[in-house]
């Protein structure tokens, strides 16, 4: 299946507004996309509006959020059902750091329902770190029956690699975002270990023009491996 598993709507404030649930979902079925996943930063308050949009226009789903760390590493979590990503999202609520959101310098942090009508404004700057180091989150995203995907590791600044230097192997997660196949190559050759990892290649989209083509792959079998150390 063609898929994009790190896509952005206008709730995280780097988005654009035009990032609703139906225009996502219906640039997604344009784009020939069987599988996606909305990962807003630090929040799930999207996830019930893109579920419903996804069922009613036939387009599978993954239920994610895109957390930043203690360490300001950007991480990505996954998960089956919708109501475990929420209870993830209700403690991840509790970890926030309360931070006023200002519109004019962050961008704008909007909740939208299934008709991407306005619901409410996030009061809360969602780009800032958790009270939470990488190894709690990971422990936290395994409790709530999720996997743990390290983002973009050698691109932008919230990559674990740009952040701390390297890859520990003592870190329990299951899956590696990367933008190319030579990416791959390269973090294979420096860290071997990795070979056994599920690599994904998503977008970020922050605009409905960057969402993916029909270009990247996964099997049924691939989305067994990411969850088989998952109880």
């Amino acid at each position: 299946m063609f898929y994009d598993l790190h896509i952005h709507s206008a709730l995280s404030p780097c988005a654009d507004n035009d990032m609703t649930a139906n225009n996502i979902i219906n640039m997604a079925k344009l784009k020939g996309l069987d599988l996606i996943a909305i990962c807003d930063h630090n929040s799930v308050k999207q996830q019930l509006a893109i579920s419903k949009v996804a069922k009613e226009k036939g387009i599978d789903l993954l239920y994610g959020i895109e957390i930043q760390t203690k360490e300001e590493v950007h991480v990505l979590a996954y998960f089956n059902k919708l109501e475990d990503c929420l209870a993830f999202g209700n403690e991840i609520e509790t970890l926030r750091l309360k931070i006023k959101n200002e519109p004019r310098y962050f961008g704008d942090q909007l909740i939208l329902d299934a008709n991407d009508e306005i619901v409410t404004i996030e009061e809360w700057l969602l780009i800032a770190s958790l009270e939470l180091d990488l190894d709690q989150l990971t422990w936290m995203i395994h409790q709530y029956h999720g996997v743990v995907v390290l983002a973009h590791v050698l691109d932008r600044i919230n990559g674990i690699i740009q952040q701390l230097g390297f890859i520990p192997q003592t870190l329990v997660f299951d899956g590696i975002e990367i933008k190319s196949e030579d990416q791959r190559s390269l973090l294979i050759k420096q860290y071997p270990w990795l070979s056994d990892k599920v690599w994904l290649i998503n977008s970020d989209a922050h605009s409905l023009d960057q969402i993916s083509d029909a270009k990247n792959m996964l099997t049924k079998q691939d989305l067994l491996n990411l969850w088989r150390n998952v109880t």
